[in-house]
């Protein structure tokens, strides 16, 4: 009744937990079963181990959160002997989410995915490319697409694009990934926000600049979800201050097939149990068969 399918993935359910609010699922799986869950989006992965960012990493604000992680990670390799197994024991799809700082980094990484068993691959395209001044890939849709394009070509798994709502114009940035060959595309990322600690005069953070996430963002990114579906016909798995069942009707509404919750894990670690059970509730209220009854029906 719940199941979904995404580029020949079928998910028992449309809840995935997103890219570094859930890390390996080891942590998670000690407070409750998660092969319960539809999929699992790991943390962002490079090709090197990376320790991440130095200072205050994460920050609570009204009606969400700032993070300044850093793509903290054990690097591919390392995921790939040491992690990858355990997740496979917790009978979920498993998305690798793959970051990077060059075209080079990512074609690396996804070389290596191309040789395990994991399901999906989703492309973060959010990183800054330090070869272009730091300017993230998916700002500019031609930069979206070149790099889609190139990864694409030697990718053996489905490949999934995870959108930044930075971008530009975030319709033509995923109509740019989906025409260089992306099989889905999932949205969105965290948008771009700050703090200032007024005792110190200081930016909270290092950085300046952190990503914001939570329930406040929940209108826009749903309204950018429903853009992007209304363009796109490859599989679209919305994110976004998702916390609730109800959420994550809306954004099936809206035209997802999936969804993945992030912050909210912060705030009640089997918060994705709840959804699921909700979905399940008011699919059998209203007499709801199949969720593709729905979907997109705005």
């Amino acid at each position: 009744m719940m199941k979904v399918n995404i580029c020949g993935v079928e998910l028992k359910n449309p809840v995935i937990t997103a890219s570094g609010t859930f890390g390996f699922g080891e942590e998670y799986s000690q407070l409750f079963d998660v092969s319960k869950l539809g999929g699992i989006s790991t943390k962002g992965l490079t090709i090197n181990k990376k320790e991440g960012n130095d200072g205050i990493r994460v920050y609570e604000t009204k009606g969400g959160m700032l993070n300044s992680v850093g793509l903290q990670n054990p690097g591919v390799d390392n995921f790939i002997e040491s992690y990858l197994p355990k997740m496979r024991k917790m009978d979920t799809a498993i998305i690798a989410n793959l970051g990077g700082a060059t075209l080079e980094d990512y074609l690396r990484g996804i070389e290596k995915l191309n040789n395990t068993d994991v399901d999906i691959i989703e492309l973060n395209i959010s990183c800054p490319n330090v070869k272009c001044g730091g300017m993230a890939f998916g700002i500019k849709s031609d930069v979206a697409h070149s790099i889609v394009s190139e990864v694409k070509s030697i990718c053996k798994k489905p490949l999934m694009v995870k959108l930044s709502p930075n971008a530009e114009d975030i319709v033509d940035m995923a109509v740019s990934c989906v025409d260089a060959g992306a099989d889905s595309i999932s949205l969105v990322n965290t948008f771009k926000g700050m703090a200032v600690d007024i005792r110190s005069r200081k930016p909270v953070f290092n950085n300046v600049s952190a990503g914001y996430s939570g329930p406040a963002i929940k209108p826009i990114a749903l309204r950018m979800v429903y853009e992007v579906c209304k363009n796109v016909n490859v599989p679209v798995v919305g994110m976004g201050g998702i916390t609730t069942w109800e959420d994550t009707i809306e954004f099936i509404m809206a035209g997802s097939t999936a969804i993945q919750v992030g912050t909210a894990n912060f705030i009640k670690p089997d918060i994705s149990l709840d959804i699921i059970n909700g979905i399940e509730r008011f699919m059998i209220k209203e007499g709801i068969k199949d969720l593709s009854e729905i979907r997109g029906i705005l």
